[in-house]
């Protein structure tokens, strides 16, 4: 029996998408549509798993009138569900995007989780680990929860054999990369905000994600958006370059990378073709309206379009 592949959003949200037809400082924008969808980004990651036949459970803590209306949002999904009651409310997050591609994240910082809500959800991630073959960290904390809280699943994945992707920013991100996860995924912003520097050319980026390598993980991943990554290993470091496409919409096109390389790593590829199935969920992903993730199908489509270089 396959293993499960385990996605914990600590701070999840209700997701509301708005589509205008065009966003230009200072002028009126006419709203096309508005969508609303259980987010975070180990959701959306579980989606695209999911689609790509993996079996999961997503993790997450709900509570108040939030979490009633992220839980019902859910239903849908067909990926297992681990839900961690809290006491406040979760998050809404705004997204406002346009038909040029261009968007602006409007994102709540969450109530705070007390201590002891902290401790079920880690043991709920400790329950599924002995069955799981990887556990991916996905997003934010909450306020007041210890930066560390990634960088001690971290080190209980890794007890159980149990491979590991961190996504996420700011100090937690600091602590975990030095917990020595199996990948680190940040975006530009959040390497920059990490190595307190802008990355600027790409051997900018390329210095960027072997300093980044060096500070603990396997592999670091630096995802550049329609520039695709560059990634490094203990071996080599590798540039995966999409094709041109008309990018819609780039939310979560991250988060569906980020899940493609674990599916990918999972089914024993090598780390290369990973980054190349990442880039293609990506790019798939953004070429959908609003916070539409691609299927394995969309994304078979453009994995040949990519260009895979050893830079080093």
């Amino acid at each position: 029996m396959s293993k499960t592949i385990l996605t914990l959003t600590v701070n999840p949200a209700v997701d509301r998408i708005v589509t205008v037809d065009r966003l230009v400082f200072e002028d009126r924008a006419y709203i096309l549509s508005t969508t609303e969808t259980a987010g975070g980004r180990g959701i959306n990651a579980a989606r695209v798993l999911t689609s790509l036949g993996a079996t999961v459970i997503a993790i997450a803590p709900s509570g108040g009138e939030g979490g009633r209306e992220f839980e019902e949002q859910l239903r849908a999904d067909s990926f297992g569900k681990e839900i961690v009651k809290i006491r406040k409310n979760i998050r809404t997050n705004l997204t406002i995007s346009d038909r040029q591609g261009l968007s602006i994240k409007l994102n709540e910082k969450g109530d705070a989780i007390s201590p002891p809500e902290l401790n079920r959800i880690l043991k709920a991630v400790e329950k599924h680990l002995p069955d799981a073959s990887w556990l991916m960290l996905c997003g934010s904390l909450p306020p007041g929860v210890d930066s560390h809280f990634f960088a001690k699943l971290i080190k209980l994945a890794a007890k159980h054999n149990v491979q590991t992707l961190l996504d996420t920013d700011g100090d937690a991100l600091l602590y975990g990369v030095e917990a020595e996860p199996t990948i680190v995924k940040p975006n530009q912003s959040e390497a920059e905000r990490l190595l307190n520097r802008a990355l600027i050319t790409r051997s900018n980026s390329i210095d960027a994600v072997t300093h980044i390598k060096a500070m603990g993980p396997n592999y670091a991943v630096l995802s550049l958006g329609s520039r695709g990554v560059v990634a490094a290993s203990s071996e080599e470091v590798l540039e995966v370059v999409p094709p041109r496409v008309e990018a819609l919409s780039p939310i979560g096109a991250g988060d569906a990378a980020a899940a493609a390389i674990v599916w990918a790593m999972d089914r024993g590829e090598s780390f290369g073709d990973a980054l190349r199935w990442g880039v293609s969920a990506g790019t798939a992903s953004s070429m959908l309206p609003g916070i539409s993730l691609a299927t394995l199908d969309q994304i078979k489509e453009i994995y040949p379009q990519t260009q895979l270089t050893r830079v080093s």
